[in-house]
């Protein structure tokens, strides 16, 4: 196994002092990479007093919701499954540039009222020292004002860094794909429906099945338009897999079925998010 360097062991142990010093403390976690990390350290320091909060919406699929469920019981955390409802809430169905924002402030919102009923005194997210410089990620604007802390950017620690130490702690996340909610997935400004997050779910689902790691089933109307890496253009158009694909995108209920030449990118479906009128 390669060494983990470092600077990113001295950045571990400010996180842990950190973590310390909340005494209790309840977690947004996702099963993903940032969110999974913190959640192993934070109960290696905290013990009981560390709370994982998983929320389950239509915007998470439902293989995500079990493997984040199967890792938490497998480490042993303390989890606690949370419904959201975002999608009865009107502003949030309209899909514009404070979709993420409303998503963020109703999780952090009920997160805030389970802390309460339990003498949590802190709450956390995953954002990283990388996210600092993303413009997309307008979550942190919830954050603050719901004063939701980030410990692990409060610690220095970067995504690559955060992989190394997950590897080193046997965390099945240290090598996962990026992943972004199901809403993403529709273009900004189309209002989003149950029916088109399921389609997209399944579209997603049969890109796994079919071997690919960085995927998008980007939802236009009644066309899909395939995000893979430019690595992978080969695999998908061979003649099995991409008659297969097709074939079952159309059950699915798209008439059309498009590769995006310029490959997987993220946010390919938002708009830049300008001012949000908060």
């Amino acid at each position: 196994m390669q060494a983990v360097s470092a600077a990113a062991l001295e950045k571990e142990e400010r996180l842990k002092a950190l973590l310390a010093g909340y005494g209790t403390l309840a977690i947004a976690y996702s099963g993903g990479v940032d969110s999974t990390y913190l959640a192993d350290v934070a109960h290696e320091v905290l013990g009981a007093g560390a709370r994982m909060i998983l929320a389950d919406s239509p915007s998470v699929p439902r293989s995500e919701l079990e493997e984040a469920t199967r890792i938490a019981e497998t480490r042993g955390w303390n989890l606690t499954v949370i419904t959201t409802h975002e999608f009865s809430n009107e502003t949030f169905l309209k899909n514009d540039r404070k979709r993420c924002y409303i998503c963020k402030s109703g999780l952090f919102a009920c997160m805030r009222e389970y802390a309460e009923k339990n003498g949590i005194r802190v709450l956390a997210y995953g954002e990283t020292g990388d996210d600092v410089f993303d413009p997309t990620r307008l979550g942190k604007v919830a954050a603050k004002e719901h004063k939701v802390v980030a410990p692990l950017q409060e610690a220095g620690l970067v995504k690559e860094e955060i992989r190394e130490l997950s590897r080193q702690r046997g965390l099945p996340t240290w090598n996962k794909a990026s992943f972004a909610c199901l809403s993403s997935r529709v273009p900004a400004g189309t209002r989003l429906t149950l029916d088109a997050l399921g389609k997209v779910e399944r579209a997603e689902e049969l890109l796994k099945r079919l071997g690919f790691r960085q995927y998008r089933a980007r939802h236009h109307g009644d066309l899909c338009r395939i995000e893979v890496e430019l690595d992978d253009f080969k695999k998908l158009l061979q003649e099995e897999t991409r008659e297969r694909l097709v074939a079952e995108l159309r059950s699915i209920g798209y008439r059309h079925v498009t590769l995006d030449l310029a490959g997987y990118r993220m946010g390919s479906t938002a708009k830049p998010p300008g001012d949000l009128g908060l």
